[in-house]
């Protein structure tokens, strides 16, 4: 119990240090903007990988701590890794229309299935080990690791929903799956666009400057993204939906497995009889 309050608290002072760190350019009263974006968070980026790694280091050694089930759970995070690493080569090698991006419906449906840590671990190592496996590195991946890892935190958001359709197991299941899948398909283009947004200059209407007031600012920012990134985003929720859809329920019933073979506890049908000093 100890151990998952830790990391619980660790999850909640991660998320915190994500947000000042996409957030803290509007609060600098002069910002060095430039047209070459791979430019922004040059210097505060090694900073932010290190802290995350180490958060999700940290982690899993809390969880190896406990149960030998824990450690079971441990690798078969890795295999659900590994095989998100491997979709994301296939799409680096192949691309797919627009944002769209298949490593995302195996992180909400870990997250759903094994919990919110389990689902940010599953989010952040996956953009960390697909980053590596195919060369995607720069300033950017904290940003994707926070926003991937926010994904699989969120995901157990959707039992209520199951709940109250009573849909647990079904296509009602799956439906709330794929419309949660489409919605983070947009919010995660929302959000990663701020990486760097403060930092670009082009049309004073769509990007910011620093003393503008928070309306413009917000209206300015809603301009750029429908300009730049909406129909992208567009293809990244469809395909959220649609990949959910078609493999939303034999990938669930694979997870439940391993959660109820993982999981269980044993229970003795008969109490031990006492022993004869105990008489």
């Amino acid at each position: 119990m100890r151990q998952r309050t830790l990391s619980a608290a660790i999850f909640v002072m991660t998320t915190l240090i994500g947000i000042i760190a996409f957030f803290y350019p509007f609060w600098l009263p002069l910002v060095k903007q430039s047209a070459i974006t791979s430019q922004s968070h040059a210097a505060d980026s090694p900073l932010m990988l290190t802290l995350l790694v180490g958060v999700c280091f940290v982690v899993l050694l809390l969880e190896v701590q406990g149960q030998a089930t824990s450690a079971k759970l441990i690798a078969l995070l890795g295999m659900l890794i590994a095989i998100n690493s491997i979709l994301r080569f296939i799409e680096a090698a192949f691309p797919l229309p627009g944002g769209f991006s298949p490593i995302f419906f195996l992180i909400v449906a870990t997250g759903y299935i094994f919990g919110a840590r389990f689902g940010f671990l599953m989010g952040a190592l996956t953009l960390l080990v697909s980053s590596l496996i195919t060369g995607l590195m720069g300033p950017w991946l904290p940003y994707q690791m926070f926003t991937a890892g926010w994904v699989g935190l969120t995901a157990p958001l959707c039992r209520p929903a199951v709940w109250m359709l009573n849909g647990e197991g079904k296509w009602r299941e799956v439906l709330v799956l794929a419309l949660f899948g489409g919605f983070w398909g947009l919010v995660f283009g929302v959000i990663m666009n701020i990486w760097f947004w403060p930092f670009a200059t082009g049309p004073a209407g769509q990007y910011w400057e620093p003393g503008i007031s928070l309306s413009e600012t917000l209206q300015r920012y809603a301009l750029f993204y429908v300009v730049t990134s909406l129909v992208w985003d567009v293809a990244r929720s469809a395909g959220n939906v649609a990949l959910t859809l078609i493999l939303g329920l034999p990938t669930l019933a694979a997870l439940r497995r391993f959660q109820s073979r993982f999981t269980f506890e044993y229970r003795p049908l008969f109490p031990s009889s006492p022993t004869q000093g105990e008489l």
